[in-house]
């Protein structure tokens, strides 16, 4: 679950994390009368929306327009840069061509800016640990720094066993360049973040830019937390945070069945049981010249109504030409899984191509209810075979 930027700058002022003074704004009106309680002169309208790159994005109505974070020097410029925002489209490389709807500002204080760095705490799949990340070139993308800088990135990996220490602060700052009370407030900053982490159950915590002022204050300019879903029964404040206007609606409905779904740009809709399984369809999908849809994994223990249930979803996708179903039954038996193809066929009225591959429990069983529904639905008789016929099925309806 991700939260927009002045949540997290919440979060993150409780654990002591210096953050500039700002507030929410829901109109232009508030947003000046925001700008009212900050001292001046210099204020940041910032859209929130759940997506980097803002302030290089555009909007969609003004594509030769500024961009969603704009600093200005009055009272009256921040009510108009809030009026450009609110109700508008903003594109960023982050939300892809359809953009996000800007429903609320931030509007902060502004600040006096010395050095950009770059901060970030993730969990490091290669270790299994909790990964510190820092580089000197704050304000870009770090996959960006990555590819081009990769000398300048820093990674302190974190022993559970241990957790952090002073010197993990310590070595960071010196990577940085930072000394004397700037490396001393950056060691504290980097203490109250892993504190955060840890407690809040973050999957990300993303600071960038994190700044040096000219007074040598080290302050996050900008926050993005991401919290790990799977934890979420712990935290019944942060579920308040949840923002559904900034998530695939498709999602949301998969969720109320406890179904994995991603929506994705192709037009080959999947319907798989496990990940791994999902994520090999989609590649034979791609190897055989089409693209998925979506990735949808209905776990092990899918009824016939979750099945139904995720053959809406992947149809109310107006991409979607066709659908792979690719099913191993382990613990899943085919039989209920062909129950659910078959009721979902008959009550969906299927006008796109269904290719169905069950292989493992009670696959006889399933094999037969489909043969005997008189429904169309293509058989097949291995991975390969599906994604064959799937993308021969669409391009034969095209």
């Amino acid at each position: 679950m991700n939260i927009h930027e002045y949540q997290a700058k919440e979060l993150l002022k409780r654990y002591g994390v210096a953050v500039p003074d700002g507030h929410v704004a829901w109109t232009a009106e508030e947003a000046e009368q925001a700008a009212g309680k900050l001292p001046g002169p210099v204020f940041v309208v910032k859209s929130q929306i759940h997506a980097g790159g803002r302030g290089a994005g555009r909007f969609a109505d003004d594509p030769d327009g500024k961009g969603g974070v704009r600093v200005v020097k009055s009272l009256a410029d921040v009510k108009a840069a809030a009026d450009a925002m609110i109700g508008h489209t903003l594109v960023t490389k982050q939300t892809g061509a359809a953009g996000r709807v800007v429903r609320r500002v931030y509007v902060e204080a502004g600040c006096d800016i010395a050095r950009e760095l770059y901060l970030s705490l993730l969990v490091d799949r290669a270790t299994g640990r909790v990964t510190i990340v820092a580089s000197t070139e704050g304000g870009m993308d770090i996959e960006t720094v990555a590819a081009q800088h990769p000398d300048k990135i820093q990674r302190v990996a974190i022993d559970p066993a241990m957790g952090l220490s002073a010197f993990h602060g310590r070595r960071l700052a010196g990577g940085l360049g930072l000394t004397g009370k700037t490396a001393s407030a950056f060691g504290r900053l980097v203490a109250s973040l892993y504190q955060a982490f840890i407690e809040l159950d973050c999957s990300i915590v993303e600071i960038n830019p994190l700044v040096v002022t000219g007074a040598g204050d080290v302050i996050a300019l900008d926050a993005k937390i991401g919290f790990d879903d799977n934890a979420l029964f712990r935290h019944e404040a942060l579920e308040k945070l949840r923002d559904e206007a900034e998530e695939d609606p498709k999602e949301l409905e998969a969720a109320k069945y406890s179904l994995n779904y991603v929506a994705l740009d192709g037009n080959i809709g999947c319907m798989v049981n496990g990940a791994g399984l999902a994520m090999a369809t989609m590649d034979i999908i791609k190897l055989y010249g089409m693209a998925p849809a979506n990735f949808l994994d209905v776990g092990g223990g899918a009824t016939k109504e979750r099945v139904t249930a995720a053959f809406k979803i992947i149809l109310s996708d107006a991409n979607v030409e066709g659908i792979l179903v690719n099913i191993f039954g382990g613990i899943m038996r085919c039989d209920v899984i062909a129950e659910g193809v078959v009721a979902a066929a008959r009550e969906l009225q299927l006008s796109v191509p269904l290719v169905v591959r069950l292989e493992g429990t009670n696959v006889a069983q399933g094999r037969e209810i489909m043969a005997k529904s008189n429904m169309p639905i293509i058989p097949a008789d291995s991975l390969e075979d599906a994604a064959r016929k799937i993308v021969a099925a669409v391009k034969e309806a095209a």
